[in-house]
C-alpha cells in the first residue's frame, strides 16, 4: 500500500494541503513520486506543477498566483480581495512586469495587463482570498488608477463602479490616489470622474 512520505505529508500541512513539483524536488524526491501518489489516489494534479490532497478546497486565486512570483492580482480581482465587489470575477485580473511572458497556460485561464518593471511592485499589497489564503493585489488607490491606466481595455460601467465604492469607501487615502494619478498621468481623468461621485 502507497502512504505519502512524512516529509512531504509535512511540506504539505505546512502549505496549505499544497505541494508544487519543486518543492517535491528540493526535498530530494522525483517527479514520478507525484504521479505514484495521484494514481494511488493520495495527491490530485490541480494545475501544471502543483497538487494537493484529495479533501482540500482548491483555492483557485492561491493556486494561481503560487504559479508565478511575478503575478499580482489587479482591477476587478483586487476589488473582491478588498470587498468593494460582491461578485467572484468570472476571469481572474492580473499584472506582471512587462519584461517578463506569462506561460500561456496562464493566460488561458486569466485577463492580463502589463506595466514597466519599475512600477510592478509599487502599492503591492496582501489580502486573504475567500478560503483565507494569503495572495498579492494591489492596493485599493493603485486599483482604481490601474482601471484609469487601462480604460480602453475596460468596461466603463465596471470603471465607474469601481470608482463609486471608492468614493463610498470609509477608509480611503485620497493623497494616496493623488499619488498613483499623478505617477500614470491619470489625474485629469480622475478629477473627471470624481468631481461627479464626491
Amino acid at each position: 500500500m502507497v502512504n505519502i512520505n512524512p516529509l512531504i505529508m509535512k511540506a504539505l500541512s505546512n502549505h496549505h494541503n499544497m505541494i508544487t513539483s519543486s518543492q517535491v524536488l528540493a526535498l530530494g524526491f522525483s517527479k514520478q513520486t507525484l504521479n505514484k501518489y495521484v494514481k494511488a489516489g493520495l495527491l490530485e494534479r490541480v494545475r501544471q506543477g502543483l497538487y494537493m490532497l484529495p479533501n482540500a478546497v482548491h483555492d483557485d486565486m492561491f493556486t494561481l498566483m503560487l504559479r508565478s512570483e511575478s503575478i499580482v492580482f489587479s482591477h476587478e480581482s483586487a476589488l473582491f480581495l478588498h470587498g468593494l465587489s460582491e461578485r467572484t470575477p468570472f476571469r481572474h485580473t492580473i499584472t506582471m512586469p512587462s519584461n517578463q511572458t506569462v506561460p500561456g497556460s496562464i493566460k488561458d485561464e486569466c485577463s492580463c495587463f502589463y506595466i514597466k518593471p519599475a512600477w510592478h511592485k509599487l502599492g503591492m499589497t496582501e489580502k486573504l482570498t475567500t478560503f483565507g489564503n494569503p495572495v498579492r493585489c494591489y492596493d485599493l488607490e493603485r486599483t482604481i488608477c490601474d482601471f484609469l491606466r487601462t480604460r480602453s481595455r475596460c468596461d466603463e460601467e465596471t470603471v465607474i463602479s469601481a470608482i463609486k465604492s471608492y468614493a463610498a469607501y470609509s477608509k480611503k487615502n485620497l493623497n494616496h490616489l493623488a499619488f498613483y494619478a499623478e505617477l500614470f498621468k491619470v489625474d485629469g481623468e480622475l478629477r473627471k470622474y470624481m468631481e461627479v461621485l464626491l
